[in-house]
């Protein structure tokens, strides 16, 4: 159900490279959490770097809402950029499993697999 692959890069550089890669895509990055930085100012110590990136291409959210608005528990879709033990790992919940746990739909399924095709494309590109 997890998508995870080893970069070279630092935290940042992948970041970086990971937005450009969304956006030429054609996705749109929403919102990045920082969660170390959040950390930082809620007065909690933590070691590893993690930023979760919020990501949607409108088109293929409305074609998910469509068919049943409930997805909207399962977007947008996150892919992380972060540390573990000081390896730079980036990551996803893959779409087409996790939409499958909570439909049957032939439609969305098809929708899911295009997306996590995409969202692939991505981290490679990135890496």
């Amino acid at each position: 159900m997890k998508y995870i692959v080893d970069s070279e890069k630092s935290v940042e550089q992948a970041s970086l490279d990971l937005q450009k890669n969304v956006v030429e895509a054609k996705y749109g990055v929403l919102h990045i959490h920082d969660l170390k930085e959040t950390m930082k100012k809620k007065g909690v110590e933590f070691q590893e770097e993690c930023r979760i990136f919020e990501v949607c291409n409108p088109a293929r959210a409305s074609k998910v809402l469509n068919e049943d608005m409930e997805m909207n528990f399962a977007l947008p879709c996150r892919i992380s950029v972060y540390t573990d033990h000081g390896k730079t790992r980036i990551g996803m919940i893959r779409p087409e499993p996790l939409l499958r746990t909570l439909s049957d739909s032939k439609t969305l399924a098809q929708e899911a697999k295009e997306v996590e095709d995409d969202l692939i494309r991505i981290i490679q590109a990135t890496i």
